[in-house]
């Protein structure tokens, strides 16, 4: 598992963002939400996260850029996902699925990034 932290591109913003492989899925606060297209959920979906339970009740499509290379994915939209090692408010944790999804690989030594993995195009079978 790794985690690496930096800012990507929402809707003309830089949003602080925590990589996460230890995380299955992908959340953001509400605050991301509102420049999204979100849905209200059939019955909330309840998560550990930090130690507690964290309630999603909408999800939304997540569509931004990732060190210039553009992505799409599902997020839940829970209130609050914390704050990194020092003291930041993590607005989007990217989680495995999403990661996975784009090619997107993490190298915890550097502190970066790897998308030497990226799709140009996705073969289905």
């Amino acid at each position: 598992m790794g985690r690496i932290r930096q800012m990507i591109r929402v809707n003309d913003r830089d949003i602080w963002t925590l990589f996460d492989s230890g995380a299955r899925n992908t959340y953001i606060v509400p605050d991301v939400a509102t420049h999204l297209a979100t849905t209200d959920l059939p019955q909330p979906t309840y998560t550990k996260l930090a130690g507690e339970t964290k309630v999603s009740s909408r999800a939304a499509v997540l569509v931004g850029e990732v060190a210039g290379k553009p992505f799409h994915t599902e997020a839940m939209v829970i209130d609050d996902i914390g704050t990194d090692e020092e003291g930041r408010v993590i607005e989007i944790l990217f989680g495995a699925l999403a990661m996975q999804q784009w090619g997107i690989r993490l190298v915890p030594e550097n502190e970066q990034l790897d998308l030497s993995h990226y799709p140009s195009e996705f073969v289905e079978f």
